[in-house]
């Protein structure tokens, strides 16, 4: 996978920088977004990026209530993670980068990794299974194949 990484970027370098420097920026851009988009999408249907479903959540034990309440169904992990204030796009005209920055970035690093983390600030340590939340697939590099050479069309 590296490899066609390398040859990607060998053959779009070199097409991008026939390209002026503010045009370069917005195709820089366009092409984050895109790759931010297609990753908020697949962390919604909980599928690692090369396709495999996401580790169940462990079984909470059932808590004591009233008989006859209607239980909460389980909610979607990361839910807020994928929105756009914390899956986050860097560009400028030489490079993006998409991902978590700041705090939010150790929450989804001990994911991502499947590092031991606090459940609770005085809470027990959980090592949670490796969930990844970011990852560059083959789709990913045909996508930007295909924006690069489509902007290239539209700046003939």
């Amino acid at each position: 996978m590296s490899d066609d990484l390398q040859r990607l970027e060998e053959w779009a370098g070199a097409l991008i920088a026939k390209v002026q420097p503010a045009q370069r920026r917005q195709l820089v851009r366009q092409v984050a977004n895109d790759l931010r988009r297609e990753h908020a999408r697949l962390i919604a249907l909980q599928v690692a990026p090369d396709g495999t479903p996401y580790p169940a959540r462990k079984n909470r034990k059932e808590l004591r209530g009233k008989s006859g309440r209607i239980k909460r169904q389980k909610a979607a992990m990361f839910n807020r993670l994928r929105t756009n204030a914390y899956l986050q796009v860097q560009a400028d005209a030489s490079q993006a980068s998409v991902g978590f920055f700041g705090k939010v970035a150790r929450i989804a690093r001990v994911h991502h990794e499947g590092l031991p983390d606090k459940v609770a600030p005085r809470g027990p340590s959980y090592k949670y299974p490796a969930r990844p939340l970011l990852g560059f697939t083959t789709t990913d590099a045909a996508k930007i194949r295909e924006l690069l050479l489509e902007h290239l069309q539209k700046a003939r």
